[in-house]
């Protein structure tokens, strides 16, 4: 099992995290054991980041200690590897959706450093009181208007010199362009406030999505 990044190792052609909590699994995912501790097999058709990593994602600024507001967390997922990553930090997990906010309570309920929060991304202040100050921000919020979200709770939550995964879903930008100009539009926008570290289109795993690392200036 090699270390790729802090917290991420890889074996052959798949990626895994070290299970916080040995002996649960949280979507039916893979588990190996290796000399006394248990790894979480991340699927790329399930998780945009792990997808990234599959097209050779180059940088991953997580370390264990980091604390990260996730936006769009979904069913828990890729929340679920996150928590693996940051096992002495903390991740804010900030779901729209009551039903699949439910999910997520399930997903996360023996993980001690995820706070799952029922609140809208494109209302940072809503969940300021319940959020602290973070060193990433993972993004991945499929509705119009998302280097917008992103600057809101950038400019409220992200510390200076602070990291940013956005994934981009070009169908949730706009329907009437082609992929390849929402995400250049975008990116000419977020050039304003942070720096490209790394950018990776994701098919096959996910259709006209793209993947970017910030850092912000």
């Amino acid at each position: 099992m090699d270390d790729i990044f802090p917290g991420i190792f890889q074996e052959k052609d798949t990626f895994y995290t070290e299970n916080l909590v040995p002996g649960e699994t949280v979507y039916g995912e893979r588990t190996v054991q290796e000399v006394g501790t248990e790894y979480r097999s991340w699927n790329p058709d399930r998780s945009k980041a792990a997808a990234a990593m599959k097209k050779d994602l180059h940088v991953f600024p997580v370390d264990r200690d980091s604390e990260v507001l996730y936006l769009g967390a979904s069913t828990g997922t890729t929340v679920s590897h996150f928590s693996d990553i940051v096992s002495s930090g903390m991740v804010y997990a900030v779901e729209y959706s009551p039903k699949i906010a439910r999910k997520i309570l399930s997903a996360v309920e023996e993980r001690e450093n995820v706070a799952p929060i029922l609140a809208d991304a494109r209302k940072p202040e809503e969940y300021a009181p319940l959020c602290s100050k973070v060193d990433v921000i993972y993004q991945d919020v499929a509705q119009q208007g998302q280097v917008r979200i992103l600057e809101r709770n950038a400019e409220m939550f992200l510390k200076e010199d602070g990291h940013v995964f956005l994934a981009i879903k070009a169908q949730s930008v706009s329907s009437e362009k082609e992929p390849v100009e929402v995400f250049e539009e975008s990116k000419e926008r977020l050039k304003d406030k942070f720096e490209i570290l790394a950018g990776k289109k994701l098919e096959p795993f996910h259709e006209d999505h793209l993947f970017l690392v910030l850092q912000k200036n």
